[in-house]
């Protein structure tokens, strides 16, 4: 590759593209109140250089996280207790969308403690910044939005 970057080289997303696109990002907004960095990150990257790689992602995303099955609450607790058992600072975000799904702070602890039983003191000892990082999430939409939901 000669002059420039990965990501500025690639496939401009057509307007049909575009507008599936900006439909994905407001499912953030909805779940978080806000799009997490990385995945603006990831949608700025992809939308210059493979925007039908990017839909794909979220196509699966969306299929597997909004069903008829699960409630937006259970679903986001599921999140939050896979992403504390491998330590991700994304937890937290999940945890912020269980809350804003209608989850108590008890249920966010529960599903703590479940992740314990697979992640062992590790957890246990992250699991207070991990709740922290929730409250500071909550904290912010709650300036923005003027509500956790």
């Amino acid at each position: 590759m000669t002059g420039g970057t990965p990501d500025t080289e690639g496939a401009v997303p057509t307007t049909e593209q575009q507008h599936e696109i900006d439909h994905y990002l407001q499912t953030y907004r909805e779940m978080a109140g806000f799009v997490p960095p990385r995945i603006q990150a990831r949608f700025d990257s992809l939308g210059r250089t493979n925007p039908e790689l990017l839909l794909a992602q979220e196509k699966v995303r969306n299929l597997v996280t909004y069903t008829d099955v699960l409630d937006q609450k259970t679903v986001q607790l599921i999140l939050f207790a896979v992403l504390t058992v491998q330590l991700r600072d994304a937890a937290k975000i999940h945890g912020h969308a269980a809350r804003r799904a209608g989850a108590s702070w008890e249920e966010l602890q529960a599903a703590i403690n479940l992740a314990y039983l697979f992640g062992g003191v590790s957890i246990a000892n992250h699991a207070p910044s991990i709740l922290e990082g929730v409250a500071e999430l909550e904290a912010k939409a709650i300036a923005e939005e003027g509500t956790v939901r």
